[in-house]
């Protein structure tokens, strides 16, 4: 359905994943025009198919989507008025080296990625201008290539400091992607960021449920001490705590840092059981199948990075984000901690005094 009232733009969403088929998919269902740059297999899988999308009680299927599968094809269907990053963080460096050459004929980009340090990346390699910050707060899964659902519908936020930023959340509110403005854009980042944190490096170490995580008390006063460790380095840092799209962040700075762990624990476990759908933490989806790549660097090791700039401790994002790097890349076996509750206990032991 389409709203006459809207401003039609040209979309070029980089990577057809999960959020990029969401999001493109919902333009396109909405009367915008979407081409995607995809790998050359998932391309021709895309183009083969369509896409298929699941939200709201209702499946979608559009038909023969336009999809490139080099950055030169896509920019001779241009020009864009704006591009939506949807790819894993880890991908960008390789990425920014072949946009390079196109900074000129590239338009806006749309930074959806997890983390906080993207949008610096971008600006340094094609300019300032060229970036807008972004995140997303509803839970998707992927089906297969093209084949998303949308598990929890929540939305989205968009830095606001952008020239173009208020037409495009007009755009996606007329797509149904209930977008939002932010005047500070690390704060709508830092603050997506720590929800991410919840048990999700454990998820993966462990091969265990957020649900089972959070239910044993030893574990929890770890994701507690991670999560506190992140909104110490954010106060260092002057940045606020921004509420999300569905997600009452302020309210969860509150429980994590004021009230007591057994307090806060049947919240929080009530909380990420909604909150992902019934899907895995996106870390242990990537260790589990295999990638041997894993945005815990991006995340975690972030809160370690910053952290250590301003002079904030933080050893337990630092033991989770050593830990699942070596998981990762094969130094530890995929199985060294699985359901091994008090071997990654000992992980924390001799430099977190308390948390037992």
């Amino acid at each position: 359905m389409t709203d006459d009232n809207v401003t039609h733009m040209r979309f070029l969403v980089i990577g057809a994943g999960a959020i990029g088929s969401y999001i493109g998919g919902s333009l396109i269902l909405s009367g915008q025009k979407v081409l995607f740059l995809e790998k050359a297999q998932n391309a021709a899988i895309i183009r083969n198919q369509g896409l298929r999308l699941s939200f709201d009680g209702q499946a979608h299927h559009i038909h023969m989507p336009e999809v490139a599968m080099t950055i030169e094809d896509a920019l001779e269907h241009g020009p864009f008025d704006i591009a939506i990053l949807a790819v894993k963080a880890y991908d960008l460096a390789d990425l920014l080296d072949t946009l390079s050459a196109y900074r000129v004929a590239l338009p806006p980009i749309l930074c959806l990625q997890n983390g906080v340090d993207s949008e610096d990346q971008i600006a340094a390699v094609l300019g300032a201008e060229k970036v807008i910050a972004g995140t997303l707060t509803s839970a998707i899964s992927k089906r297969g290539t093209g084949s998303v659902s949308v598990e929890r519908r929540r939305g989205m936020g968009v830095a606001s400091t952008h020239t173009l930023s208020a037409a495009l959340v007009a755009v996606f509110n007329s797509a149904g992607l209930r977008a939002r403005l932010y005047p500070d854009a690390a704060a709508m980042k830092w603050s997506k960021m720590v929800t991410n944190l919840l048990a999700n490096a454990s998820a993966a170490i462990l091969d265990m449920s957020p649900g089972e995580i959070l239910s044993d008390a030893r574990l929890y006063r770890i994701e507690i001490e991670q999560m506190r460790e992140a909104f110490r380095v954010m106060a260092a840092l002057r940045i606020g705590v921004a509420n999300l799209p569905g997600i009452p962040v302020r309210f969860l700075a509150t429980l994590v840092n004021r009230l007591p762990p057994d307090v806060s624990r049947i919240v929080l476990a009530r909380v990420a059981g909604s909150g992902r759908g019934e899907k895995m933490p996106s870390f242990h989806i990537d260790l589990h199948s295999g990638r041997h790549r894993s945005e815990v660097d991006y995340l975690n090791g972030a809160v370690v990075r910053h952290g250590k700039a301003a002079g904030v401790p933080t050893p337990v994002n630092r033991i989770l984000t050593d830990t699942l790097t070596a998981l990762v890349t094969d130094r530890l076996a995929v199985e060294s901690y699985a359901h091994q509750i008090d071997r990654y206990l000992d992980l924390f032991r001799l430099q977190q005094e308390g948390l037992r």
